[in-house]
């Protein structure tokens, strides 16, 4: 379960991935979710608005999505407009990886299966 600043905006960021939402809640009154349960295909996250300010530099997590194919993977992001970094090939995925960072400031690496 990842803090965010607004699960709505983080909602729609993640649709990008490909993540679908299962759940939601909101406190009775409110007008936006407080708490989201995303999903894609095996994949499951959990959102959850924060109690305080989210600091960018302050995420210490890196997520990591897997693909099949990495270069097509960051190409289809671009084409959605997000700004993921170059595929870079270290010992551990030598099909390469990447990382894209979310609006809270969270690192998701993209990388091989």
């Amino acid at each position: 379960m990842a803090s965010v600043a607004d699960v709505e905006r983080s909602i729609a960021f993640y649709a990008q991935l490909g993540f679908e939402v299962g759940n939601t809640f909101a406190e009775e009154g409110a007008t936006k979710p407080a708490w989201a349960w995303l999903y894609s295909d095996r994949a499951q996250l959990m959102l959850a608005a924060a109690d305080e300010p989210v600091v960018a530099d302050q995420q210490k997590v890196l997520f990591y999505l897997y693909t099949d194919d990495v270069p097509a993977a960051r190409a289809s992001l671009i084409e959605a407009g997000l700004s993921p970094g170059e595929i870079t090939t270290p010992f551990y995925a030598p099909r390469g990886e990447f990382q894209l960072v979310d609006p809270d400031g969270y690192v998701l690496m993209i990388t091989h299966t």
